[in-house]
């Protein structure tokens, strides 16, 4: 009997919600589909290579639980996959990233364990130098887990020199290969997320998102483009892009911004629909709502099936033009999220987010006209913040009266602008990945010219106590969504985090 050929590859998802999200994390918060994770699958099976994806966020497993999963499965490479719910939520999952890495290595499998993600592409080396990986990925990963499967199946497994971005130790000393272009055909090279390979009955919506009492499962999410053109200096978006634009030829001031064309989205949205009976989903481009053709052409796209779709995606307050907001509620957009930051221009200004103070009351006037619901996210604590200042962002907040506001403290996120300069003017930063996440208990926020980082945080968790239980905020709510959604409301404003700086 011929012998069963060995697995190639597992990409796991670590998570570690609890600890992240301390009691938001019960009910309140989503659990997202592992969208990298199901990219990085299907390019790797699209090259004839064995693939599974152990989602132990969406599972639920403890380290010890995913380690033996992993022992039962013997794969020839793991791949821990760094990324969180959004770009800049990628350091807070190294803890359980690194847990479970040692967890792995304690049981002496012959498994080769690679890091690869976000956080990691920012700190390549210094990943490699802590954590008991036999590998780190310093760009987007894509061609390094082919190249290395090809190496580890080979008559020479020990010969890495010629894999795209790993990172590795030679006789105890760090080396680096040259890097991998971008992908720029996404169409045919990553076609779709490998759904098939992800557990699509555990993933659920944010609470917001179905606001009214509508059901939050079944819940998608997916990319219709890669990185973003604009340069935030608070933004690590382009951190796992960046080595392979160099490669591409790119001038180091332009980011990359890569598409997948309309008739390759309407797939997927086609079969998350008709295979899954997804209606909730969310775009999660860091700006969708930007290329205007392409967006049109994806919202006409899904019209033409008559989808009673419930979507959300992120947009600027430059960037939604005449009609667009009419069409996009149309198509099933419910909601967009708009990235306002902060009411001072000079305050935005200094992070490069620029636009005019005008656009923002134009262009939520004009959204809520259409019939789209707005998230509305907010940054206390940038470089130029004082207290008036923070003021000035939550009053504008409340003038707003968005359907849900998230309110943020400024991170220097591994990957960003800030980061760099936070670590030249020696400002203390975080004592443990966790304290990366905004609603951990170790969360520590960058200080600002004037303001203290436990300043800042109080001022944050101040605001959101003082919008969510505004009275207008609430009688909004009721006559929107209804009794139910105020006492949800009410109900999550109840959860006082609990913060070590302050």
């Amino acid at each position: 009997m011929i012998g069963k050929l060995p697995l190639d590859l597992v990409l796991v998802n670590p998570g570690n919600p609890k600890r992240i999200y301390q009691s938001l994390a019960t009910s309140l918060s989503a659990i997202e589909p592992p969208i990298w994770a199901g990219l990085m699958a299907a390019f790797v099976r699209n090259h004839g290579f064995s693939v599974e994806i152990l989602d132990a966020n969406a599972e639920n497993l403890t380290t010890e639980e995913t380690a033996e999963r992993l022992t039962e499965m013997n794969p020839l490479l793991i791949a821990i996959v760094v990324y969180g719910q959004q770009p800049s939520a990628s350091t807070q999952v190294m803890p359980s990233a690194s847990a479970m890495c040692t967890s792995i290595k304690e049981r002496s499998l012959d498994s080769k364990v690679l890091f690869i993600g976000g956080h990691v592409a920012a700190l390549p080396e210094g990943t490699l130098q802590d954590e008991d990986a036999d590998f780190v990925c310093g760009g987007e990963g894509l061609q390094t887990l082919v190249e290395l499967i090809q190496v580890l199946r080979s008559n020479r497994p020990n010969d890495y020199h010629q894999v795209s971005d790993l990172w590795y130790f030679d006789d105890g000393t760090i080396r680096t290969n040259a890097s991998a272009s971008l992908i720029r055909a996404l169409d045919v090279e990553i076609p779709e997320v490998a759904w098939d390979l992800l557990p699509m009955n555990e993933y659920r919506a944010h609470n917001w998102h179905c606001f009214g009492g509508l059901e939050r499962q079944p819940y998608a999410a997916l990319y219709t483009t890669l990185g973003c053109p604009y340069r935030c200096t608070f933004c690590c978006i382009q951190a796992p892009f960046k080595s392979g634009e160099k490669v591409a030829g790119y001038n180091e001031n332009i980011n990359s911004y890569r598409f997948w064309s309309p008739q390759s989205i309407i797939i997927q949205i086609d079969k998350l629909v008709n295979d899954y009976g997804v209606r909730n989903i969310k775009i999660a481009d860091e700006m969708f709502v930007l290329n205007r053709k392409h967006v049109n052409e994806i919202c006409d796209l899904i019209i033409e099936r008559g989808y009673d779709l419930n979507i959300w995606a992120y947009a600027r307050v430059d960037t939604v033009k005449d009609e667009l907001a009419d069409k996009l509620k149309q198509a099933g957009f419910n909601w967009l999220a708009f990235g306002i930051e902060a009411a001072s221009e000079d305050v935005r200004n200094d992070v490069e987010k620029g636009f005019e103070q005008d656009d923002i009351f134009a262009t939520i006037d004009k959204v809520k006209v259409a019939g789209i619901n707005i998230g509305a996210n907010y940054i206390f604590g940038l470089p130029e913040d004082d207290m008036g200042s923070m003021q000035q962002t939550l009053d504008l907040a409340i003038e707003i009266n968005a359907e849900y506001a998230n309110f943020y403290s400024t991170m220097a996120y591994p990957g960003s602008q800030l980061y760099s300069f936070a670590l030249s003017e020696g400002w203390a930063l975080p004592e443990n990945w966790f304290g990366y996440s905004q609603h951990s208990f170790d969360t520590l926020p960058l200080p600002t010219k004037y303001l203290s980082s436990a300043e800042v945080l109080r001022f944050r968790d101040h605001a959101f106590q003082v919008y969510f239980n505004n009275p207008n905020y609430l009688d909004m709510i009721k006559r929107k969504f209804g009794a139910d959604t105020v006492h949800h409301i009410r109900e999550m404003s109840s959860h006082k985090l609990e913060r070590k700086y302050t």
